[in-house]
């Protein structure tokens, strides 16, 4: 797959008051150098104090209505969206587009032990899915309507390089890192992210899930910087960060 048709991203990105900026926010996303070519963005929707679920785990949604219209936006923008068995667990998401025209991608569950079961609607319903799981992991090569792709551990994971490899040899090329906070930190961490999209809502927790799980940096010289452009997402705001220099 090479993404979306010109005609689906002029649907998506039809212009109504509630949704100036949308070239800016989007454009970077709508075209590529050559077909086939990589793209990754990560996504995280985190409170005012950096927590992306409360103590208790419940996460749905922190953000409001429309940065879930975006969500599902970006959803229609790649060939596939990525979420950790943790978040399919927690929020046993559908992961389609269901608030926007365009069509679901390929849904990708990462579940390297295979603790999951059947009975989350993501393996009984909806578009394509695929779960990602350890190359010794016990079980049949179908979990509902999944089918199961085997890869090579590394460490409590997997080689982040080694899964884009496995979906760009299904034609998913454009991947979307939908969460939770522990998968899109390993492909920050990994330097696999193209753009990070974070959503900051106007709410403090006070506790819980905090947004980012990375090694600390001893100083401030080593801390990533960013730059970013800032949106307005109703009562929600969204900061793009690019994280790769464009080819020349």
């Amino acid at each position: 797959m090479d993404g979306p048709d010109a005609q689906t991203w002029r649907r998506l990105l039809r212009r109504s008051p509630a949704d100036a900026g949308l070239s800016s926010l989007y454009g970077p996303l709508l075209t590529s150098e050559r077909p086939g070519e990589r793209l990754v963005l990560g996504r995280i929707a985190q409170s005012l104090d950096g927590r992306i679920a409360t103590t208790t785990g419940a996460s749905s949604w922190i953000s409001g209505p429309d940065d879930i219209v975006h969500t599902h936006r970006l959803r229609a923008l790649f060939d596939a969206v990525v979420v950790g068995a943790a978040t399919v667990r927690a929020d046993n998401p559908r992961l389609t587009t269901r608030a926007v025209e365009g069509a679901s991608p390929v849904r990708v569950v990462l579940d390297p032990d295979r603790r999951l079961d059947a009975r989350f609607q993501i393996f009984q319903e909806g578009p394509q899915t695929l779960l990602l799981c350890a190359e010794d992991a016990a079980g049949p090569d179908r979990l509902g309507q999944a089918s199961v792709v085997r890869l090579r551990r590394a460490g409590n994971g997997f080689c982040i390089e080694a899964m884009l490899a496995a979906l760009a040899a299904r034609g998913l090329h454009r991947v979307f890192v939908e969460g939770g906070g522990v998968t899109v930190s390993r492909f920050l961490a990994a330097g696999a992210l193209d753009r990070l999209h974070v959503t900051i809502a106007p709410l403090l927790l006070g506790g819980g899930v905090p947004a980012f799980h990375l090694p600390p940096a001893a100083s401030l010289a080593e801390a990533m910087r960013f730059e970013w452009t800032v949106h307005r997402l109703g009562a929600d705001l969204l900061l793009d960060i690019p994280l790769r220099r464009p080819p020349a």
